[in-house]
């Protein structure tokens, strides 16, 4: 499970490390796509073939089916981590997740999410200020 918070920076080559504590479940190959609330969804193979598996559970002849693969399986990227846990972020995700230079990294159970650190400050403020309200809809 993918656990924290951890704020690094960009490369100037658009490389990053993943924080140590983060990639120690991982292997080598990871799977890069859009997420949503633009940020980025980092999975490891197992998540990414389960993601894949519900998706294909439904019918094709759905639009939302059809716009949810394009979407997620459209903007995949595989990716390989070096030794120190590192790797370059794809120029259209980085386009799409408006990182620039500081990043934040997610854990959140099974999947990582990689943040443009000012987006996340912002939807964490906004998390911060509406949780009762969040926990009070997920409890009906």
């Amino acid at each position: 499970m993918y656990l924290g918070e951890y704020r690094t920076q960009l490369s100037e080559k658009n490389r990053v490390a993943l924080p140590k504590n983060l990639r120690k479940e991982l292997d080598n190959e990871v799977i890069l796509t859009r997420g949503y609330e633009k940020c980025i969804l980092m999975l490891d193979k197992k998540h990414w073939d389960g993601l894949l598996q519900k998706i294909n559970q439904n019918p094709l002849l759905k639009m939302d089916v059809r716009d949810t693969k394009r979407y997620l399986i459209g903007g995949a990227f595989e990716v390989e981590l070096d030794k120190q846990g590192r790797f370059v972020i794809p120029d259209s995700l980085r386009l799409f997740s408006g990182i620039e230079d500081k990043i934040v990294f997610l854990g959140v159970g099974e999947w990582i999410e990689v943040w443009d650190e000012a987006s996340w400050d912002a939807k964490l403020e906004n998390l911060t200020n509406n949780a009762s309200e969040i926990a009070d809809r997920l409890s009906t």
